[in-house]
């Protein structure tokens, strides 16, 4: 039976990993980032309406001038970031507040209008209107065949 848990995939080997040269796999690190962790950081809902598609991407935390959105060859990306706070006196027992960046991209196509998205950011919420193109009926033209 399956059970929904508290724990990451990997709660064992984070808790075991050495403390004084567990950051030397940087690389596998980000890959996580950019993958699986990412998609946990940016929950994601994208509806269909007649003439657009809405999305909503969940960033607590994040800034309005700390998130970029592209759009490059059909893929429209979401690019965050956050700092860590620098505070003073004490050390951290645990720390599992996420500082850095993240981005997830989703293919978009060429079937909206490029420069009619919209965006905005209200209390740690990204919403994006993709407008569709209007699918215009393809008008049948008569062709004419030259007799030899």
């Amino acid at each position: 039976m399956l059970m929904p848990t508290l724990f990451d995939r990997d709660f064992f080997n984070d808790f075991f990993d050495d403390p004084f040269f567990g950051s030397k796999d940087m690389k596998k690190m980000e890959k996580k980032m950019n993958s699986r962790r990412a998609q946990n950081l940016m929950k994601t809902d994208v509806r269909e309406t007649a003439d657009a598609y809405e999305m909503k991407v969940e960033l607590p935390g994040f800034k309005k001038e700390n998130v970029k959105i592209s759009l490059e060859n059909g893929y429209l990306t979401i690019y965050a970031e956050k700092n860590s706070e620098e505070e003073k006196g004490g050390r951290f027992i645990r720390r599992e507040r996420y500082c850095g960046a993240c981005q997830r991209s989703f293919y978009v196509g060429d079937e909206i209008h490029e420069d009619q998205i919209r965006a905005e950011f209200r209390h740690g919420i990204l919403k994006i209107d993709l407008p569709k193109k209007k699918e215009v009926p393809a008008v049948e033209e008569t062709k004419y065949i030259s007799i030899e």
